[in-house]
């Protein structure tokens, strides 16, 4: 996934050093904690990254695969069946999906105009967010993890 989201400046993404249900730093939350830990998240995103975060969100659910969950995984939402497919995340002035570098290195020039760095692109909240591409991305990432047998 390359580096994790938190920098200066970001919103509900930050988790350094903090411990999570289940074990360290990096771990997935139990099943029990994890409703709880999502509305909680939710709950922390900045009011102005809130509507570009909410198209994030229904544009990753609906790309996914149907028996596809949420949970909370390096301290940010992740939608996953065995494994995680991808990371999302609200900042103050972004949200972030993080599919996997391979996944966006085939969509380089898709991506021009926005940040993009390893394994991360930022949506700016200040603009529309293209559905069309978050969906190209998230079912990119799936069929990833499906050719990998992950």
């Amino acid at each position: 996934m390359g580096r994790r989201a938190g920098g200066a400046g970001s919103g509900v993404g930050r988790s350094a050093g903090k411990k999570r249900a289940g074990g360290g730093a990096g771990r997935d939350v139990g099943l029990g904690e994890s409703a709880k830990q999502i509305e909680a998240y939710i709950a922390r995103i900045p009011e102005g990254s809130r509507k570009t975060f909410g198209g994030l969100r229904a544009a990753v659910r609906q790309a996914a695969p149907k028996d596809a969950v949420e949970a909370i995984s390096y301290g940010i939402l992740a939608l996953k069946t065995e494994r995680v497919l991808v990371w999302y995340a609200a900042f103050a002035k972004h949200c972030s999906l993080f599919p996997s570098a391979s996944v966006l290195a085939r969509f380089r020039d898709e991506l021009k105009g926005l940040v993009v760095s390893k394994g991360t692109v930022q949506f700016p909240v200040d603009a529309p967010l293209p559905v069309g591409l978050v969906k190209k991305l998230v079912r990119a990432r799936v069929a990833e993890t499906a050719a990998k047998g992950e």
